[in-house]
């Protein structure tokens, strides 16, 4: 029989499992007698643990809601994830941060070695945007190496994938990698920084190969082992890591700003196209028509932008985004003739 202390953990174990355990079962997958079952109980209970005692025939036990916080048991993998959740809610700017990094430090106190250096050199850092769309899943064990080769300032090599890894790999039947002779050269990188940013992650790195900065999608990411020589880190462009990342999504050259901008104005309200608009300008004109600032790639993206409202639309400049409105508008109209009426 197991001593007290770790037969408690593996029934508290069990009792986070599922909702409702039969004390039948629960001695039989503890090897235990119903008796030392109830005393186990009493213990959790004296421990903080709000064990509810299930009235029927069979009886039974749930794991209940407290007043107050006992101590708590995760796996690794649930260690992990949290560990993640509170790195993120640290540098969120969501008024939480104080908290986060202490909740923090409390779990690093108690987690085992093995997962504690582990978890000490994964350093995320938030980019606020809003999620749109479902992201696809980077995998834990990707992240925790990325991080781990950004604080050691240890050399990347990894397969990067043209799709996600999973999407590829369901595809394929294979890993990210794949085995052919046409497969590319893994990229080679100096990690600098691993990035939240629309609910997906990114590792931002110089490129060895191709001599400039990129951003890479973690979820695409598949390390290869061992890692290279350590590297003395250079300097991001602009010192800012959350700047650097959302001009990179903004402007080609990584610099703030998109590349075009246009101003419109819309026959809406301005409280209709705001919740639309996240990192434009909407400026109330009367009660049916409000100004819109809002920048894109390029004049076509920024026209088909501006085109999902349904509304009257009047251009106030620049002139690249008339041109772009001609120019979507010819395309949608032969995309509107019908294949019998074509020539």
């Amino acid at each position: 029989m197991q001593k007290t202390s770790a037969r408690l953990l593996s029934l508290l174990s069990l009792l986070q499992a599922r909702r409702d355990w039969p004390g039948a079962l629960l001695a039989e997958r503890l090897d235990i007698s119903p008796r030392t079952v109830r005393r186990d109980v009493d213990r959790l209970r004296e421990l903080g643990y709000p064990v509810v005692a299930a009235k029927g025939p069979d009886g039974g036990y749930r794991l209940g809601a407290g007043t107050r916080l006992p101590p708590l048991l995760f796996d690794d993998a649930q260690a992990v994830a949290l560990v993640i959740a509170l790195k993120i809610a640290s540098t969120s700017g969501a008024g939480i941060e104080e908290g986060a990094a202490r909740a923090l430090t409390t779990v690093e106190q108690v987690m085992p070695a093995r997962l504690r250096h582990r978890i000490r050199t994964l350093e995320v850092t938030a980019v606020e945007r809003p999620v749109t769309r479902p992201a696809p899943r980077a995998d834990s064990t990707v992240l925790m190496t990325l991080g781990a080769a950004v604080h050691a300032r240890e050399t990347l090599r990894f397969d990067y994938a043209s799709v996600s890894v999973s999407a590829s790999a369901s595809a394929s039947g294979r890993g990210a990698g794949g085995d052919g002779a046409d497969a590319p050269p893994p990229r080679r990188v100096e990690p600098h920084h691993l990035v939240t940013w629309g609910a997906r992650w990114y590792l931002v790195a110089w490129d060895l190969d191709r001599e400039d900065w990129r951003t890479f999608r973690a979820d695409r990411i598949t390390p290869r082992t061992p890692t290279g020589p350590g590297f003395v880190p250079r300097e991001l462009p602009g010192g800012d890591v959350a700047a650097f990342v959302a001009g990179r999504f903004q402007g080609a050259d990584g610099s703030a700003g998109w590349p075009c901008r246009g101003e419109v104005i819309l026959g809406l309200p301005a409280s209709v196209v705001a919740p639309y608009v996240h990192d434009g300008v909407v400026e109330e004109r009367g009660p049916y028509r409000c100004r819109l600032v809002l920048g894109s790639w390029s004049w076509p993206a920024l026209a088909a932008a501006v085109g999902r409202f349904d509304a009257d639309i009047e251009v106030v400049g620049p002139a690249e985004l008339n041109e772009a409105f001609a120019r979507l508008a010819r395309r949608y109209a032969g995309a509107a003739t019908a294949p019998a009426d074509r020539p």
